[in-house]
């Protein structure tokens, strides 16, 4: 079965491989100031026996004349709305890395109350949402963020020292950091679906023990899977984290 598509679907979702005979698709949330592009490699490795969707966020690349969403919520609510415009009778999964693991939460919550849980919830590189840090990169200027891309090493070098390139992208990633940084878990209960967590053991961002707080997120089965490395630890251990997803959809592939 393909998705229908139509101009506002294809502006947030993205498919870089046709797959309408996979039995689980799998949406993917950027990290703050990435964009879909960034999973373009899962879809490569993973299609056509997985579906892989991308999130595209406003605010970037062929996107970036559009204003980009100011809060963690608003952004769930909008990409819950597109998908409900696609209607298919697959199991969707989703994976969200950094901000988008505490996007991905978000969109769970809404997508469990209009009667249509996830799978799997696969949230990479980020703490619980109960946990919480006081964080302010959002507020430093241009140099301290640039710097704060640096020391992540999510974004390439060769980039950063680009000054028209910067100019277009650190207004979204500013935006971005100020949404996840001001994001505070709401009040409900846990969700249905399964999570499982991923992280690097070296992440200045989430430490194993706040990775573990997710386990409270979910009444279902908790996963947690630590490899070596920071922040963005999947591109170094792409093999063994799609090798994680590809596991936890069997049951919904077979």
């Amino acid at each position: 079965m393909t998705l229908p598509s139509n101009a506002e679907n294809d502006l947030w979702i993205r498919r870089f491989h046709q797959a309408p005979d996979a039995p689980v698709r799998l949406l993917c949330l950027p990290h703050a100031g990435g964009s879909a592009s960034f999973y373009f490699p899962v879809s490569a490795a993973l299609s056509p026996r997985i579906e892989v969707l991308a999130a595209q966020y406003p605010g970037r690349q062929d996107r970036r004349a559009e204003p980009s969403i100011g809060t963690v919520a608003e952004l769930a609510d909008r990409i819950h709305a597109v998908l409900g415009t696609e209607r298919d009778d697959r199991p969707l999964a989703i994976f969200g890395h950094s901000m988008g693991a505490t996007l991905g939460f978000e969109l769970a919550r809404r997508l469990e109350a209009a009667g249509r849980p996830p799978a799997v919830l696969f949230v990479s590189g980020r703490r619980g949402p109960a946990t919480h840090r006081e964080e302010t990169v959002h507020l430093r200027d241009d140099d301290g963020l640039v710097a704060e891309l640096k020391s992540l090493s999510g974004t390439n070098t060769a980039l950063l020292g680009d000054e028209e390139i910067l100019r277009m992208i650190l207004p979204a990633i500013r935006n971005d950091y100020r949404a996840i940084e001001t994001y505070r878990r709401p009040e409900g209960g846990p969700l249905a679906a399964p999570i499982v967590a991923l992280i690097g053991d070296d992440d200045v961002k989430s430490t194993v023990e706040e990775a573990k707080a997710w386990a409270e997120e979910t009444s279902g089965a908790f996963t947690l899977k630590v490899f070596p490395g920071g922040h963005f630890y999947l591109a170094a251990h792409q093999r063994a984290v799609l090798a994680e997803i590809t596991d936890a959809l069997a049951a919904h592939a077979s």
